[in-house]
């Protein structure tokens, strides 16, 4: 009875010692007699106990490393400030154990070092613009390095850059300045633009006054030169009315040419410096002189006589 329980404790351990489970995303490492044995997936593995042993449990998820703060010079002699962090996953996972002693102690110094050629290269500006540029080549130049290691660098992100604190408040002053200068610039095109605009709109009125101008003088005249011709042709109708008004009263010329001494009469007592005698008038005159002559003559002969 003893027996049986003895063997069946022994079994139990055995047991135990022969099964694994493997969780998800990750894999053990087995070796056989100190020797790379196989890579057990994730489920349920069989060993031998006493002759296989497990070296060591990967994980095959995204992993992150942060690397510790770099003081780095740059190509114009400042010593800046880089704080980095590296995604990597190991993807051949015997390689990761047997092929260097520290997997996460190689990546980091190989980030250090790579950080501190990149930006030795550069100068301060540029590793504030280039920071994107930075990333890219320090992932490629560390996924080619540890390629050989079975692991995949996914990504490295710089998470901050600071440079002294000197160096930091002179950035602050030029940025302030420039800040300064580009508002002082975008007023004065403002200004420039509202001068141009007001130009402008002040130009346009004169024009559209001038035209207004010119629109009202050209409808005065037209409507002046067409209240004259109305007033001539109505002048024109009331002389042809008084012309034949004339003709059916069949006057004499003596008659015709008393009235036109009384319309001079009329016409001298305006307002006008010039006047304009009619040639009829002017006949009238004539005739009115000779016989002006004739009485002179006359009264001279009746004098020599006495």
């Amino acid at each position: 009875m003893w027996v049986l329980l003895l063997i069946l404790a022994i079994l139990i351990v055995l047991a135990c010692f022969s099964i694994k489970i493997v969780r998800q995303s990750e894999v053990y490492i087995i070796e056989r007699l100190g020797k790379f044995h196989k890579v057990a997936d994730a489920g349920l593995t069989l060993i031998i106990p006493f002759i296989d042993h497990v070296r060591s449990i990967v994980s095959l998820k995204q992993q992150t490393m942060d690397i510790p703060p770099q003081d780095v010079i740059t190509k114009d002699n400042v010593t800046i400030t880089i704080d980095t962090v590296v995604f990597y996953r190991i993807l051949e996972p015997a390689k990761a154990v047997y092929e260097i002693q520290s997997l996460k102690k190689g990546i980091e110094y190989l980030s250090v070092t790579t950080i501190r050629d990149i930006v030795g290269k550069m100068d301060l500006d540029s590793t504030f613009t280039s920071r994107d540029a930075i990333n890219d080549k320090l992932r490629s130049i560390l996924d080619e390095a540890t390629d050989r290691w079975g692991c995949k660098i996914d990504r490295v992100e710089i998470q901050d850059i600071t440079p002294p604190p000197d160096v930091k408040d002179a950035m602050e002053k030029q940025m302030n300045a420039e800040r300064n200068k580009r508002a002082s610039i975008l007023q004065a095109e403002g200004e420039r633009q509202a001068a141009v605009l007001k130009a402008q709109g002040e130009k346009e009125a004169e024009i559209l006054q001038a035209e207004a101008d010119k629109e009202a003088k050209i409808r005065r005249a037209a409507g002046e030169a067409e209240a004259i011709r109305k007033v001539a042709e109505a002048k024109a109708e009331e002389v042809k009315l008084v012309y034949g008004a004339m003709m059916k009263a069949n006057p004499d010329e003596r008659l015709i040419q008393l009235k036109s001494l009384e319309a001079l009469k009329d016409v001298a007592q305006g307002e006008a410096n010039k006047v304009f005698i009619p040639f009829e008038a002017t006949q009238a005159l004539g005739a009115l002189g000779a016989a002006a002559d004739l009485l002179n003559e006359k009264e001279d002969k009746k004098d020599n006589t006495k």
